[in-house]
């Protein structure tokens, strides 16, 4: 096992990774809290907790303060879950050891949340906030040129070639992402026809109650198909959970931005109530965000990277599935503001 030695009195500075393919996870540390003061990379105004939650690629930075004297205490990860999906609930675990401690000395045990502690996720993801300094300040984008509603979730196809004649699959906007045999990026800058389409459509083809009765058809549509953004324009993106097949809860992840999730919520998004609520002033900067599950998460951008971005579920079962699809972001003025050249040595298969 992992044994980290420390020294009584001291302050660390413990970088947290979910480097799991499938699973969120709970993380503690017995007898110890934590003050969280980064996630992804973007500092947050500090809080204190005895438990961090992440999701598939999601960091987190703490500050652990020994101030036990001596001991030996447990480290530990436990996976999260909060529908009918299986997940192993195995606890992984680690020992944080103070230097001088006896081997005799019994280690401290600690009690992990329930693996549907599903209040507990909330309040973590409600308690981080942007720390919106002076130095580092939070640029919420207040105005909205791309109002985009996303709903996430499996499916079933019919299949051939499987032995019960169906595969599962995952959806955005019920669109199963194709995976073209051309980089989509390539084929944009020198304007190869046919690999994809700019034609994802920023809102489901047919509403439906997300979260309710779902619809007896589950199969889905295929295509490569993009989202075009001008340059420099700002995007609000809800991404909504559906309870097709099972609710679940999605680690959502954008390609080239970090974005500030401004609200969130269970059950179906509600537009002319919900964005009422929205915390515009300082909402914490990710690049990688759960949606409750059979709930949404609303985010904004703005698309001031030119290229092809891919954004999809964290869930590596899920991303294989198809749940995935890419913003073409267009030039703007000047070399800055354009994709650059591919690589001489950029390798032809």
């Amino acid at each position: 096992a992992y044994n980290l030695h420390v020294e009584n009195g001291k302050t660390y500075l413990l970088r947290v990774i979910n480097a799991a393919l499938n699973d969120e996870l709970f993380f503690k540390i017995a007898g110890h809290d934590l003050t969280v003061v980064e996630v992804d990379a973007a500092y947050t105004k500090p809080f204190k907790t005895d438990t961090l939650f992440l999701g598939p690629g999601q960091t987190t930075t703490a500050l652990l303060t020994t101030d036990r004297g001596i001991g030996k205490y447990v480290i530990a990860i436990s996976p999260f879950m909060d529908t009918v999906v299986s997940v192993d609930t195995f606890t992984g675990t680690g020992y944080l050891i103070y230097n001088n401690t006896l081997p005799s000395i019994p280690t401290t045990m600690t009690t992990m949340p329930p693996v549907n502690a599903t209040r507990k996720t909330l309040v973590f993801a409600e308690s981080l906030r942007s720390l919106n300094s002076k130095q580092y300040p939070a640029n919420v984008p207040l105005t909205v040129d791309h109002s985009l509603l996303f709903t996430i979730g499996v499916g079933i196809d019919p299949c051939a070639t499987c032995s019960n004649g169906s595969r599962a699959v995952a959806a955005i906007n019920n669109i199963t992402f194709d995976m073209p045999t051309i980089a989509i990026l390539e084929a944009h800058y020198h304007g190869i026809k046919g690999v994809f389409t700019d034609d994802f459509p920023g809102k489901p083809l047919m509403p439906y109650d997300y979260t309710g009765v779902q619809p007896t058809n589950l199969q889905t549509m295929h295509g490569t198909r993009v989202y075009r953004l001008a340059y420099n324009s700002t995007v609000e993106l809800v991404i909504q959970g559906n309870s097709m097949l099972a609710p679940e809860s999605h680690p959502s992840h954008l390609h080239g931005f970090n974005f500030f999730a401004v609200g969130r919520g269970l059950g179906n998004f509600n537009p002319a109530k919900d964005p009422k609520k929205y915390n515009l002033v300082d909402p914490v900067e990710r690049n990688t965000i759960s949606v409750p599950t059979a709930g949404w998460t609303a985010i904004r951008f703005r698309a001031d990277n030119p290229g092809v971005w891919f954004f999809h579920c964290h869930l590596e079962v899920h991303t294989t599935w198809g749940l995935k699809m890419a913003f073409l972001v267009e030039n703007g003025k000047g070399p800055d503001e354009t994709v650059v050249p591919p690589p001489r040595d950029l390798p032809q298969c």
